[in-house]
């Protein structure tokens, strides 16, 4: 135990009977055993992963399971964005009923937000449902994906266009498994935390403009409030609206922008989840910014953190490559929040100030967009 780190914390998700608690702090995963117990109607849990996490955490889900005697059936599938795919889903369905899995065992989702958002959405088919509990073993996920319900997976024509609202029974936020995260990865994360200070909370920006330095080199306590506040941020809004007909849509700052950024990639590695949606924010920001909606003085200060934190906050490749405004302005009508020919932007009266935009004009967006891309 890292004697440094601060106590683990609990974080409740308020859903009635459907409430669930985020553990968040180093060493919460020896907590799953004991979690586990009243949940198993017999002792055994599915595991589901992917083969870089398989490799770097399954001794410490062994570990942390070791005492209670529960039995582990695992299924390990490659990393990476492509692999939230319909082909995958089949298989994982296929894996579950092979081993005669009930609506009484719970399967685990042992990974980033990939393998959480496509082991929920089995665990939602499943027999029509089954019990699911998210170890997040990314930063992204452990303050966004893992939280909140949202399953998926991928089509050609666009990201999370095929999924259900199904929520977890715990989600643990272990952050000494945050430490085999590669650089890049660790800042991909770090995006989403920026995103719950730009929504609403002005004084949570400024404690990252003093302390994301620390909470990147993965400081016990820089990271423990980090993922925490998060976390509630997040688990108010969900609270309040679960299904996104309303605050909800506000966790999307960035999003639209980024969703578009990605799928014009091809959802390669080149682009991150988490860049994209850095990108996206920044974009957001300037966005309104050249409308007259956001001061412009805010804009840049939110690129300034961004860079700062060795993120990206612009559009990579502006004069070629998978990018041009036509593309992504038609990217970005696909986007499931799209609706009655409109597609809601998140934008920002200033930092900390965010706000849905529901009638984007969207030749603005292109023309935005072209300057972006220093396109004629």
């Amino acid at each position: 135990m890292n004697l440094t780190a601060p106590p683990i914390e609990t974080v409740i998700v308020d859903l009635g009977d459907r409430s669930y608690d985020i553990l968040v702090g180093h060493g919460a995963l020896d907590q799953l055993g004991s979690r586990l117990s009243g949940m198993l109607k017999q002792p055994r849990v599915f595991v589901l992963t992917d083969e870089t996490v398989e490799r770097l955490h399954r001794h410490r889900l062994d570990e942390a399971l070791g005492p209670s005697g529960v039995a582990t059936h695992w299924l390990a599938l490659p990393p990476g964005e492509k692999t939230k795919s319909f082909s995958n889903l089949e298989h994982i369905l296929d894996w579950l009923l092979e081993a005669s899995a009930d609506r009484g065992d719970v399967v685990i989702a042992l990974g980033g937000g990939v393998i959480g958002d496509i082991t929920g959405l089995a665990a939602s088919l499943m027999k029509r449902g089954m019990k699911f509990v998210q170890v997040p073993t990314t930063l992204l996920a452990q303050v966004d994906s893992s939280v909140g319900g949202k399953t998926a997976v991928n089509t050609p024509r666009g990201k999370n266009l095929i999924g259900a609202f199904y929520q977890p029974q715990l989600v643990i936020a272990d952050t000494a498994l945050l430490e085999t995260l590669p650089p890049r990865e660790l800042r991909a994360g770090y995006a989403e935390i920026v995103k719950y200070g730009l929504i609403n909370d002005a004084g949570f920006f400024e404690w990252l403009e003093r302390h994301g330095s620390d909470v990147l080199a993965l400081d016990p306590k820089a990271i423990a409030h980090a993922v925490a506040t998060s976390c509630r941020a997040k688990a108010a809004i969900v609270a309040e609206d679960e299904r996104e007909t309303g605050v909800r849509a506000l966790l999307n700052l960035g999003h639209t922008f980024g969703h578009a950024l990605e799928a014009a990639n091809g959802y390669g590695p080149d682009l991150l989840h988490g860049e994209g949606v850095a990108i996206g924010m920044a974009l957001a920001f300037r966005y309104g910014a050249s409308q007259g909606l956001t001061p412009a003085e805010d804009a840049a200060r939110v690129k300034a953190h961004l860079e700062a934190s060795g993120l990206p906050a612009a559009i990579p490749g502006r004069q070629g490559g998978p990018y041009t405004a036509s593309r992504l302005v038609s990217l970005m009508q696909q986007d499931k929040k799209a609706s009655g020919g409109h597609v809601p932007l998140i934008l920002a009266r200033g930092i900390g100030q965010s706000y849905i935009h529901r009638d984007a004009d969207l030749a603005s967006v292109e023309t935005f967009l072209r300057g972006e891309l220093l396109e004629g």
